[in-house]
């Protein structure tokens, strides 16, 4: 993996928490309620992950993140 990439990846502690709970195959409802913010906030926040990986789905941005070794 590309070290400019990870620069460019920069992902927040939110979207870091996030992004594992989308691994863990937790739904937008869900994760916002255990995180106390709205199902939109979280759809804006896979949003702007899907973005930053270049993935169309979810399920292509945590494999990246796999891949990255971004996820425990």
């Amino acid at each position: 993996m590309e070290e400019a990439y990870l620069e460019k990846l920069s992902l927040t502690k939110r979207e870091m928490t996030i992004l594992q709970e989308i691994a863990l195959g937790r739904t937008t409802p869900q994760i916002a309620a255990d995180l106390g913010l709205s199902p939109e906030t979280v759809k804006w926040y896979r949003k702007q992950m899907l973005a930053k990986f270049s993935a169309t789905t979810s399920a292509e941005m945590v494999r990246k993140a796999a891949d990255y070794r971004l996820l425990q």
